[in-house]
């Protein structure tokens, strides 16, 4: 009798049909040498965390990161088909490189860089602001990862491959068209500079906190750290510290989640008493579209779109963006899984986290620092620490690493020479620093609705490209519809935005979207018909 069989009396048929999808995707007879680490663990975690829980409530929270894993294997193999990848192409880190920014890399340690570089904070502290609306948070966050964020970073990056390593403005100027590119241009620096600086701040005053040093010596220092990170060879400093930063970040996680799972917690499921909207304050703080804008990193980010060329220029193999691009999309929807579930869990469910985070002092930092030092002890301290200092300094340096090199790819300006990087990163920087002096918290409250239009940019583009090359275009043209959604309505219906009516907000949103939709398809339909007439012509 195995382990299935011989528990099968006690297991629900919920927790039962867990235990088949696992044995179906990693029976331990299919293990290939070099995988058989990960697939094992994954194998005994989730069935021994089915054997621990019986009772207890966790079903929700494990089907969602089995779906996640299936995501990248199934639906993330299915977008590298559609996109057409070609492992004989020569890469730009090939093909172009300088020692400086293109620069040839392991596919695992810049798997390891853009984990880091597009999750810093995100996945944390938006995965815990979007635990308030309850386990509904877990829909988004997987439909949302696999859909339309995986899509997102995985074209985001392979599209700059293609077209010699180029920023993201340059991209969607060439499926877009130049008003596009020119408003990307400025939008993505703006974006940039804004990230930077408060990866800054934040840490800053952590720092003070902890060390009582002044906090305009230490915004200092981190200043001096991004200028030696933004101009330096990307393989000497990032290249060398990052991978293990990332590696700190995932251990953080799977650290909390095994504390989770083993140490007998009850994560709310998604049943039809939580199918609901749990905020404290429902009414203001509506499912559609706040929830979308709040849970940005583990879902979908325009930021990542920026620091996807980053890493693009490293490459060696067009096949290796799956992974690097798609898989860390994956990765940090799991780490937000994780982040979601224990701002759920660790105060005795949705309602008592609200009541929590609605004390003074008590903000997403706060809430890390609990959970980390009591669920992992001193480590978790040391963890949690990391998480709220060097994570957002690594996040923010390579924002400004971003922004450098998006400046010189709109002049057509080289990077080789340190004096061409100089002349770029110093106006950047007198720029970044002026604005630490100012509290900018309101302005910081659209970056929010700001990352999520790149995204949907970004999304579009992807789908302007799919047409091109004449193949259907539907699985990056409805996240991108759907997005549009979610970006106009909520600038319609925010405090920050025009607070107008529900009403006014969901109609004009609708109508925007459906107005957008039928653009896009009207130009592509003009963009397919000369192909269609050149394949008529060669038959």
């Amino acid at each position: 009798m195995d382990f299935n069989e011989k528990y099968m009396g006690v297991y629900t048929h919920a927790e039962m049909g867990v235990i088949c999808l696992i044995n179906r995707f990693f029976p331990p007879f299919l293990l290939l040498p070099n995988r058989l680490v990960l697939f094992v663990v994954i194998r005994f975690t989730l069935l021994r965390a089915i054997y621990k829980l019986n009772n207890k409530s966790m079903i929700t929270f494990i089907l969602c990161v089995a779906a996640l894993i299936l995501g990248y294997l199934i639906y993330g193999k299915f977008v590298e088909k559609k996109f057409g990848v070609d492992p004989d192409q020569v890469t730009p880190a090939i093909a172009k490189e300088d020692g400086v920014d293109f620069v040839p890399m392991n596919w695992k340690k810049i798997f390891l860089i853009q984990f880091l570089n597009i999750a810093g904070l995100g996945p944390i502290f938006g995965a815990i602001a979007g635990a308030l609306w309850g386990p509904i948070a877990f829909i988004w966050i997987v439909v949302g990862c696999i859909f339309a964020g995986g899509v997102h970073d995985y074209f985001s990056g392979m599209l700059s491959v293609r077209h010699g390593g180029a920023s993201i403005p340059e991209v969607v100027g060439k499926y877009l068209g130049t008003g596009f590119k020119k408003f990307m241009r400025v939008f993505s620096v703006i974006l940039l500079v804004l990230v930077g600086v408060v990866f800054i701040k934040g840490p800053a005053a952590i720092l003070t906190g902890l060390t009582g040093v002044n906090i305009s010596i230490l915004i200092g220092g981190i200043f001096l750290y991004y200028l030696l990170a933004t101009m330096i060879p990307i393989d000497k400093l990032i290249g060398k510290i990052y991978p293990i930063f990332g590696i700190s970040l995932l251990v953080m996680a799977f650290g909390i989640a095994g504390a989770l799972i083993f140490g007998g917690h009850s994560i709310p499921e998604l049943n039809s008493a939580n199918f609901a909207n749990m905020h404290a304050n429902p009414s203001k703080f509506v499912v559609f579209p706040m929830l979308f804008i709040t849970i940005a990193c583990g879902a979908i980010s325009g930021f990542h779109a920026t620091q996807s060329p980053l890493m693009a220029r490293c490459m060696t193999n067009e096949k290796q963006g799956r992974k690097i691009f798609y898989g860390t999309m994956i990765s940090e929807g799991i780490v937000a899984m994780i982040w979601a579930a224990a701002a759920m869990t660790f105060f005795g469910g949705v309602k008592e986290l609200g009541e929590t985070m609605g004390q003074s002092g008590h903000n997403a930092a706060w809430v890390v620092n609990e959970i980390c030092g009591s669920l992992l002890g001193k480590i978790g301290g040391v963890l949690a620490i990391f998480g709220v200092v060097a994570a957002p300094i690594t996040s923010g340096d390579t924002a400004f690493r971003s922004a450098r090199l998006t400046i010189a790819d709109s002049f057509g300006y080289s990077q080789k020479k340190l004096i061409q990087r100089l002349a770029i990163t110093l106006p950047l920087f007198a720029i970044g620093f002026l604005l630490t002096q100012v509290n900018f918290a309101i302005i910081w409250r659209y970056f929010g609705w700001a990352n999520q239009t790149l995204a949907t940019i970004v999304l579009w583009t992807a789908a302007m490209y799919m047409v091109t090359k004449g193949r259907s275009h539907w699985f990056a043209t409805i996240p991108a519809t759907f997005m549009t959604a979610v970006v106009t309505t909520y600038i319609l219906i925010a405090p920050e935005g025009f607070h107008v009516s529900q009403t006014i907000a969901y109609t004009v949103g609708i109508i925007t979207t459906i107005a957008t939709l039928s653009i896009f398809l009207y130009v592509a339909n003009k963009k397919m018909k000369p192909e269609l007439q050149e394949a008529k012509v060669r038959v």
